[in-house]
């Protein structure tokens, strides 16, 4: 550079300085909320303004992983995406965490550090778990928009589970940028799962490292469809499994589910089977008389159910590794792992081979990756018995679950079972939608005032009776309760509950109720207008248009009602009503009524088929659902004359 006059000099080190002042002022607003693009703003809740994640996997026991994100909150319901959870124990560690909150136009209004965070255990009151703890932190801001940075490093002694990368956490939530690199050794071997990612990660290797690289731009929020796919379906996520690894002193190789189960079975599982004395004399004399295994089986489960009381903890959480039987057996308590080992260990006593099995538990179907085995997958734990053409289920973490019945936290999925000689992939047992039944008679008596009283019996099946087992148990005025809930009618009284429980693989609940409900009929001069179908009306589904995702009913069902009304004397309907009848792919739907003498009959069926069915035919499906609503609403005009 040619020599300046002293005065342009100090004028042009005063401009470079501004510009540098200009930069890092710039830098430090760039969150300024009005900056977000506006198709970013719309239908987002929340708007990742950055976020970078780095994967540094130095060893396999030493991973260190480093997260920078910011975030901006747009209303209130975003609030839970400003909040930070993170969970660690023996074999984590987290070095660091600081961030900022920065207020509608960028200005930063507050700092806080890891002794901010809440440090609490991630499992209370129990000494199994004292290891297991989480820190969290909710900033407490009220005033929209607002953006929250964070910045923590994390290290991992253990490289059996790589966080996966979801950039897109939800629907609801748009995406500015985000970018994930991992780091490992040229020669490490990885399994990686894309999905619905466009493109391909962008490489860099050396004599030392190798680095990829995946990265997203201007991902929208959208509004959420009812009845979607699971999220993993249609969101971008990329999953890492390096081919070998470290599990605290277990070193392991798998590329298959096959090689995953047998480590998980040589390793965490073998040996850790050893009951007390006492408890296998108590065994032995229990099965003394029974002649089959699956009598003795039985036998066995009720044990345990007695013996025993579960302790949520999702499988990570708590480790991968069960806690062994003769501590289960001395605690009477355990999580879904311990339990399973327990009764596993309890079966082998009496000569039972059984399965150690792990699921993806939840209401909605989600079946481990067929393509794709790591330990990332599955969040609970259950019991398989290949009993000789009668393979039976056992969920071990209820007392009130029947045996050989798995309920639909379970059912319809691959899960893995491990055993001796390898990891096995086998599917749980279908609920289908005729046993999904809910069937219900109700002998009522109508008086002139509108007052209608007497009897109502509901049989629930399948997923009917999961969704209606929780009322076991409870006091009568918890149940009375619960009732008005489910019975959501205005001045609705239950003057008797009783409850019958059919233990079985196809389990049933029989609920039987004495009621009365006031003024449940309209009282206009000589006529009383009634709603026949007092207790079970569909709801409707919201209208979508635009409509980009499949509909996936999860699970298909089917309920009967059969409704007599014994009606006041001199009583006669006015209107005539004809009978209903619909019927598509989606499922079909009849109602009825009926007049024999005073006795006034409603019957009603509906069965929903589950399934996937194309994002266009969604009109077809609110149509449907909207005639059936219509439908259950049907009002009788009755004369008193």
């Amino acid at each position: 550079m040619p020599c300046l006059p002293k005065t342009i000099k100090k004028n042009f080190f005063f401009l470079i300085c501004f510009s540098l002042w200009f930069s890092i002022s710039y830098a430090q607003t760039s969150y300024d909320a009005g900056l977000i693009p506006a198709n970013l703003r719309n239908r987002a809740n929340a708007t990742i303004r950055t976020e970078e994640i780095t994967v540094d996997m130095q060893s396999p026991t030493d991973v260190t992983y480093t997260v920078k994100k910011a975030i901006t909150i747009l209303n209130k319901n975003g609030d839970l995406n400003a909040g930070l959870f993170l969970f660690y124990d023996k074999n984590t560690v987290i070095k660091s965490i600081k961030g900022e909150v920065y207020n509608e136009f960028g200005n930063l209004v507050n700092k806080f550090s890891q002794s901010d965070f809440k440090d609490e255990s991630a499992v209370q009151g129990f000494s199994l778990f004292e290891d297991n703890r989480v820190k969290h932190y909710l900033p407490n801001v009220n005033t929209y928009p607002f953006t929250v940075v964070y910045q923590y490093e994390i290290r991992f002694k253990q490289n059996l589970i790589i966080p996966d990368w979801r950039p897109k956490p939800a629907v609801d939530v748009s995406v500015e940028n985000s970018k994930y690199t991992f780091i490992c050794k040229p020669g490490d071997m990885l399994r990686i799962k894309a999905q619905n990612y466009n493109g391909k990660a962008q490489e860099q290797e050396n004599d030392k490292q190798k680095v990829l690289t995946w990265e997203v731009k201007n991902l929208p929020g959208t509004k959420p469809e009812p009845y979607s796919p699971n999220k993993d379906e249609y969101l971008t996520s990329i999953k890492i499994a390096p081919q070998q690894f470290t599990y605290f002193n277990y070193k392991g190789n798998y590329s298959n589910w096959e090689e995953l189960g047998k480590w998980n079975y040589d390793n965490l599982l073998k040996n850790r089977d050893v009951l007390p004395p006492s408890t296998i004399q108590t065994i032995n004399e229990l099965i003394k008389d029974e002649s089959n295994d699956k009598a003795k089986a039985k036998k066995i489960y009720t044990f345990l159910q007695d013996k025993t009381r579960y302790i949520s903890v999702q499988v990570g959480i708590g480790g991968f590794q069960p806690t062994t039987a003769a501590e289960v057996d001395r605690l009477g308590y355990g999580d879904c792992k311990a339990l399973v080992n327990y009764m596993q260990s309890l079966l082998k006593v009496a000569g039972i081979e059984s399965y150690y099995c792990v699921v993806e538990g939840g209401n909605q179907k989600i079946s481990l990756d067929p393509t794709y085995a790591s330990m990332n997958q599955g969040n609970h734990i259950i019991l398989c018995m290949p009993l000789a053409g009668d393979t039976t289920w056992l969920e071990c973490t209820s007392q009130l679950i029947p045996f050989g019945y798995l309920g639909d936290f379970t059912d319809d999925r691959y899960v893995l079972a491990c055993t001796p000689t390898g990891g096995k992939l086998l599917k749980t047992p279908k609920l289908t939608t005729a046993n999904n039944l809910q069937v219900r008679h109700a002998d009522l008596l109508l008086a002139r005032d509108g007052q209608v009283t007497g009897q109502l019996q509901t049989t629930f099946k399948g997923s009917q009776y999961n969704n209606n087992e929780y009322i076991l148990g409870k006091s009568n005025k918890q149940q009375q309760e619960l009732l008005k809930e489910v019975y959501d009618i205005d001045n609705i009284n239950f003057t008797q509950i009783s409850y019958r429980q059919k233990k079985d693989v196809a389990p049933e609940l029989i609920e039987d109720l004495q009621l009365e409900i006031r003024n449940y009929g309209a009282v206009n001069g000589d006529k009383i207008f009634l709603l026949p179908n007092a207790f079970n009306v569909k709801t409707n589904i919201p209208e979508t248009k635009n409509r980009t995702l499949p509909i996936y009913i999860n699970r298909g069902f089917t309920d009967l009602d059969t409704i007599r009304y014994q009606l006041p004397a001199n009583a006669s309907l006015i209107n005539e009503v004809g009978d209903v009848h619909l019927s598509n792919n989606f499922g079909e739907y009849f109602s009825t009524v009926k007049i024999d003498g005073k006795q006034l009959t409603y019957i009603r069926k509906l069965v929903i088929n589950e399934g996937t069915f194309p994002a266009e035919t969604y009109a077809t499906f609110s149509n449907f659902i909207a005639a059936v609503n219509a439908a259950d609403r049907l009002k009788l005009i009755i004369s008193l004359k």
